[in-house]
């Protein structure tokens, strides 16, 4: 028995891209959930008839394919990884959209095979719905991506830190894993953790106060956090076809 996939429980958690690996060929459907700000993004412009190309974090050749593929790269325009940039964006638009921790979850979750959903805080309960659809009574993973200590967003070095499990992630992981138990089934123990973090938390107030959300309002983007930390105000449910995350 491989008890890192933790068997025997219908919602199961795991961290990070170690998690996908855990996780991946066990589970019917990964949720990837990055608060701050890959899936809240991604949320935001699905919501306006978009749709989003995750590409891993400094992939030129992946900058590139998207480019071929007709789709903005993010930065490029007004558009970017920030949630506020993206709340008029024209419907119909293909957003490519580099991040070091949502995008390259994404792609990886992608390659084990599962369906792969872009979960948050906003759009929990869709997410969940289609996740508890796509399962059809065959496990379900979430992932919460954390952060990496030591990336710097703004510079040239690729260093990737060891894992920083984060409040937001936690959060929005258990929103979803509190979502899927309403569907009846088992929790693993890491499952249960999350939600009743999720059961106990002033969601908004934390998600100011974390380390991501000071961090965030100490560099001028407060309204970023703000959006991050609405609850169940979507109703899509971004799914990946192909490469690309867009309303199912």
């Amino acid at each position: 028995m491989d008890t890192w996939k933790q068997p025997g429980h219908d919602v199961r958690l795991e961290w990070g891209a170690e998690g996908i690996t855990a996780l991946g060929g066990a589970c019917a459907v990964l949720v990837v959930v990055d608060v701050l700000s890959f899936c809240t993004t991604t949320d935001l412009v699905i919501a306006r008839g978009g749709r989003v190309l995750p590409v891993r974090w400094r992939d030129d050749r992946g900058v590139a394919e998207a480019r071929a593929a007709g789709a903005v790269v993010a930065g490029e325009k007004a558009w970017t990884l920030r949630p506020s940039s993206v709340t008029d964006i024209p419907s119909g638009t293909l957003l490519a959209l580099p991040s070091p921790n949502g995008a390259t979850l994404i792609a990886a979750a992608a390659a084990t095979r599962a369906h792969v959903l872009a979960g948050c805080l906003r759009n929990a309960s869709a997410v969940t719905a289609k996740a508890h659809e796509l399962a059809a009574g065959r496990p379900v993973g979430v992932i919460p991506a954390g952060e990496r200590w030591g990336i710097d967003l703004l510079g040239e070095e690729q260093h990737f830190g060891p894992l920083r499990p984060c409040v937001e992630d936690q959060l929005g992981a258990g929103a979803i894993v509190a979502a899927l138990a309403r569907h009846g089934g088992t929790l693993s123990a890491e499952a249960a953790l999350a939600a009743a973090a999720y059961a106990g938390t002033d969601v908004a107030q934390a998600l100011r106060t974390c380390s991501s959300g000071r961090e965030l309002a100490a560099a001028g983007h407060a309204n970023d956090v703000e959006l991050a930390a609405q609850a169940d105000v979507s109703t899509t449910a971004p799914t990946v076809r192909g490469k690309i995350l867009e309303a199912q």
